[in-house]
């Protein structure tokens, strides 16, 4: 039997939204280790960490996807916004806007009939001509993700990442363990921080190694702060 494969275009449908994925589980995965440390730290019961950390969960998982939304949103409003005032200027001045065709070839080297080819070819259409001021004049390319898409990437990945460190208080509370529910959370989610840190190498094309330490470092940090405040909180508190 072939084994079944995932056509190109439905990779490359998603792939777009691997950042989303990747910065979503970063911030969850962090500061849901974060509350649930300083919980730790606090020595409070299992029933108030999984309170803590699902309110955190679900919170900052959701301003985290409306933020996304938003952002991818604003490109398309802004995109629009300048296409729009690109076509109203090829209608009013449609000589002052084809001298700027011609002179954007210019720079690329173009000249002689070649140049007056590449002219006639943009400018003969308008969706093509305002499409091409608003790359060579202003630097703007169509956003092509979803904003919803966006948002729902990111809440996804912030939820099944920032989920990990919650899990075993979760079993803990349905059937107890005979295990230190912390340090186990922490080793699964210190799993899953080498996991977002590799992804995090692969997006930003840098050293896998490096990146790795980075992301792990950096949630040992919020954890360590938050595990130790929370010790200090409960002991002054007391």
């Amino acid at each position: 039997m072939d084994t079944p494969k995932i056509s190109s275009s439905f990779i490359d449908k998603y792939e777009e939204y691997l950042p989303e994925f990747v910065y979503g589980g970063i911030d969850g995965s962090i500061t849901t280790f974060a509350v649930v440390a300083g919980a730790t730290g606090a020595h409070l019961s299992v029933d108030i960490v999984i309170i803590l950390g699902l309110g955190n969960l679900v919170a900052d998982g959701f301003s985290m996807s409306v933020g996304g939304y938003l952002s991818s949103k604003s490109e398309i409003d802004a995109f629009n916004k300048n296409l729009q005032k690109e076509h109203q200027e090829i209608e009013n001045t449609p000589e002052s806007e084809r001298k700027e065709v011609e002179m954007a070839f210019v720079e690329m080297g173009f000249d002689g009939q070649v140049l007056r080819d590449a002219t006639e070819t943009i400018c003969a259409d308008k969706d093509r001509w305002a499409n091409f001021m608003m790359h060579h004049e202003l630097g703007m390319i169509k956003p092509s993700k979803s904003p919803f898409a966006v948002g729902l990437a990111t809440f996804t990945s912030f939820a099944a990442m920032g989920a990990i460190p919650l899990i075993l208080y979760i079993i803990h509370w349905i059937h107890p363990l005979g295990i230190n529910l912390f340090t186990w959370a922490s080793s699964l989610t210190l799993v899953s921080f080498i996991f977002i840190g590799y992804f995090k190498g692969v997006i930003n094309q840098r050293a896998i190694g490096r990146s790795i330490l980075e992301t792990v470092g950096l949630g040992l940090a919020a954890a360590a702060l938050a595990y130790f405040t929370g010790e200090f909180l409960e002991n002054l508190l007391r």
